[in-house]
């Protein structure tokens, strides 16, 4: 079995699978043959902070790009969202116990410090990104 890899779709295939690719007329032009031990490699888990990607039509490690301002923004609204969800989470047993008059001092203490950082979370502005100061996790 040989492999093939495209720079520009920087995608690796399979020459048992190129009569397949022939009869769609998908089988990238600028394909080159690679060693096994290149497609090994470049299939695997790439090194912290890098991507696989194409060095003069080969395949090799690449820095990871930056991420897009909009790509910036939507993962904070993800990471709000998760936070927030988080702290609810949290929140809903101690507020039972508040409202049954079951709670200790300990968990009306905790119950408003939790309080507190899920009102700063939703004041969040994460247009900013990622130049946002996160409120601090209780402890």
């Amino acid at each position: 079995m040989s492999y093939f890899f495209s720079p520009d779709k920087n995608a690796f295939y399979d020459s048992e699978l190129k009569s397949a690719y022939d009869a769609t007329n998908s089988w990238p032009e600028d394909a080159i043959e690679v060693s096994d031990d290149i497609f090994q490699t470049y299939i695997a888990a790439p090194p912290e902070g890098k991507v696989r990607g194409s060095i003069e039509g080969e395949p090799g490690w690449v820095d990871v790009p930056p991420l897009t301002s909009e790509e910036n923004v939507t993962a904070a609204a993800n990471k709000k969202s998760i936070l927030i969800s988080d702290a609810s989470a949290i929140i809903a047993p101690l507020q039972d116990a508040v409202d049954l008059d079951m709670a200790t001092d300990s968990e009306k203490e905790s119950l408003a410090v939790w309080k507190k950082y899920r009102v700063l979370l939703n004041r969040v502005d994460t247009s900013s990104a990622p130049e946002i100061d996160w409120p601090t996790l209780p402890s």
